[in-house]
């Protein structure tokens, strides 16, 4: 988890939030109405509540990679009066990890300046179970948002 901030901020005067509009979240629709049903009742438990016209902005963006399993490799030998060479090729054994990274951008409604931002990234993320898929997202705007505001 990264955080980063702009130091001169008065978190105080946040109370409302929106979100942008054009979002890059590359997940199903199931998953992105899991995703902001977790983000929402999370920020609610915080104090913040959702506005049309609010005090900031949210901005997310998440990309999901696979992990490159690499097992191939090469090998020459030489030996007496003759050249031999070779070439043995690993092959993977079991699924590559998915990772999922999700940034998270809070932009001030007003001056339209990013003043809070959070980096997520969680490994094995792929499950078939509607409800592990939930708690997934429970989890991970849970733990992002242990970092807003941040504690001084």
């Amino acid at each position: 988890m990264n955080y980063d901030y702009e130091k001169n901020t008065d978190f105080s005067k946040y109370k409302s939030y929106s979100y942008f509009t054009n979002m890059n979240l590359g997940l199903s629709e199931l998953d992105t109405n899991r995703f902001f049903n977790a983000l929402d009742e999370t920020m609610s438990l915080k104090g913040f509540v959702l506005a049309e016209d609010s005090d900031f902005i949210i901005d997310i963006e998440s990309s999901t990679y696979q992990e490159v399993q690499s097992g191939s490799s090469v090998g020459v030998g030489v030996g007496g009066g003759n050249v031999g060479g070779g070439v043995s090729v690993g092959i993977p054994i079991g699924q590559a990890n998915i990772t999922r990274q999700i940034k998270f951008d809070f932009v001030d409604a007003k001056t339209n300046k990013l003043f809070w931002q959070a980096i997520s990234s969680e490994s094995d993320v792929l499950t078939d179970n509607p409800s592990e898929r939930e708690e997934q997202f429970k989890a991970v705007v849970t733990k992002v948002l242990e970092g807003f505001p941040p504690k001084k």
